[in-house]
């Protein structure tokens, strides 16, 4: 019997899974954040709490491992770090993008397209990845400022889905015939188990001591434009 514990926060919604054998058996999700801080501790409780009664031990710890929001992976990452470390137990990274798109492609079923998961970056900036039916990757992870050029090349060659909260911002940009968009696709902790599984069943684990989430441009703190205005405007000696 395998088991393992899900953890998603690399956008917005906040998200714990406990999966047995392939399916989830406990969840906890909310949509209403960025409140990961706040949650994903109470969630962590009362999965734990539920796997003890079930009597059930999870022997991994399956994250998201990015892209996405610098906070939210770094929170989600030092609560499984510390998970592994407690129960000695391995850590599986799943990408972001990948775990997107393989809820894309369950959701629209063609074989005949390719799928484009978009997790917003701010301004015009997507962090985007691009894969074929089969999940085989099409394109690699790129910082993508979206603009009508960017995904021609495959768009002239036939449809291509766009999803994720980056993908909302191109619709008013990608305005091809064979364009896609689909809405309400979120990286959930229990859409990471197909996954996680596989990564389970070829012992592929993450080093727990030196991990670190796929940030793919670094997190650089700016100073407010009130703040920058004030010491422009003070006087010097």
């Amino acid at each position: 019997m395998s088991c393992i514990l899900h953890i998603e926060t690399s956008t917005t919604v906040c998200s714990v899974a406990l999966s047995v054998d392939g399916v989830v058996v406990f969840e906890r999700v909310s949509f209403d954040g960025p409140s990961h801080a706040a949650l994903l501790g109470v969630y962590i409780e009362e999965t734990i709490a539920f796997s003890k009664k079930a009597k059930y031990h999870p022997e991994a710890i399956a994250i998201s491992g990015g892209p996405g929001s610098y906070t939210g992976l770094r929170i989600g990452t030092s609560m499984a770090k510390g998970l592994c470390m407690g129960w000695d137990i391995p850590l599986i990274a799943v990408p972001t993008l990948r775990l997107m798109a393989l809820q894309a492609i369950r959701r629209y079923g063609s074989d005949d397209c390719l799928y484009c998961a978009m997790l917003d970056a701010r301004r015009m900036e997507v962090y985007a990845a691009i894969y074929d039916a089969t999940l085989a990757t099409v394109r690699d992870t790129s910082a993508d400022i979206v603009t009508r050029e960017i995904y021609e090349p495959f768009l002239d060659q036939g449809v291509v889905c766009f999803f994720g909260n980056g993908a909302a911002k191109c619709r008013s940009v990608i305005t091809s015939g064979n364009a896609v968009f689909i809405d309400d696709i979120h990286p959930l902790a229990s859409d990471m188990v197909a996954l996680a599984e596989q990564s389970l069943s070829v012992k592929k684990f993450d080093d727990t001591a030196y991990f670190e989430p796929f940030y793919l441009k670094e997190f650089m703190a700016t100073t407010p434009k009130k703040l920058l205005k004030s010491v422009e405007q003070r006087p010097t000696n």
